[in-house]
């Protein structure tokens, strides 16, 4: 086969398909989970190629990290990594970005305003898929950050959900485990202490929680009566869809 003829079949593959920039690292294993979920659902969709996708993994310092996790502090602190990253994205040929990481939303229209390219909205994803689904109250988890800077809350009370969210001693133990989680750490006495935050949803009469931290998904809590969505798979099939606009 003639080498134009090679090139030009390359070209066909990609016309189809936009190349995604991840910006990742936050936490390394969620950032993984995301790209696999990726490249499969893309697979199942369309046997011709694998979708193209840029990773940037942050290298952000442990202790920012941990302070925003535990406590919400020093947040602004994160912007100039996020930033760098999404114009590193953009410059290597990133056709729209994604933040596999909930927390990260804060800091969205910081990152919009940074590039010319669009940024998808795990929040924004999300509210379109519950009301799709027709869920009328939702139970959020999430980390301390997300939760005091009413990411989901401010999301659904534009659009008519009511949610529930845990009290401040559960929020503190969420805190810790997530911290584990993204330091590698996945340990079951975390697991059983999600699944019991999850159990107390059932007395505020919500009829689905939503996994709001991505790290959460690591846990694998499975409920017999609560639906429980996964925000980062949700957010997967969203870029899915985008690539394959």
């Amino acid at each position: 086969m003639a080498k134009s003829n090679i090139y030009k079949q390359i070209v066909d593959y990609y016309i189809d398909m936009k190349t995604v920039g991840i910006i990742g690292g936050l936490g390394p294993e969620t950032t993984s989970e995301f790209y696999l979920d990726i490249v499969f659902s893309c697979y199942k969709k369309t046997k011709k190629a694998r979708p193209g996708i840029i990773i940037s993994s942050v290298p952000l310092p442990y202790q920012i990290e941990e302070d925003l996790i535990m406590n919400n502090r020093g947040s602004e602190r994160y912007i100039p990594f996020l930033v760098n990253e999404a114009k590193r994205l953009e410059k290597a040929g990133a056709e729209f970005i994604v933040m596999p990481c909930n927390s990260l939303h804060v800091f969205i229209e910081e990152i919009r305003n940074a590039v010319k390219i669009p940024v998808l909205s795990i929040v924004e994803e999300t509210v379109k898929f519950l009301k799709k689904n027709k869920f009328k109250k939702v139970g959020i988890v999430s980390t301390s950050a997300t939760i005091q800077n009413k990411l989901y809350e401010n999301a659904f009370e534009k659009n008519n959900i009511e949610y529930a969210t845990p009290d401040d001693f559960q929020q503190a133990k969420m805190g810790k485990f997530i911290l584990n989680l993204v330091t590698g750490q996945q340990k079951n006495t975390d697991r059983e202490e999600l699944i019991k935050i999850i159990n107390d949803f059932e007395k505020k009469d919500v009829d689905c929680v939503a996994l709001a931290c991505t790290d959460l998904q690591l846990l694998i809590p499975k409920h017999p009566t609560l639906k429980i969505f996964d925000t980062m798979k949700i957010f997967a099939d969203a870029t899915v869809e985008k690539i394959l606009e």
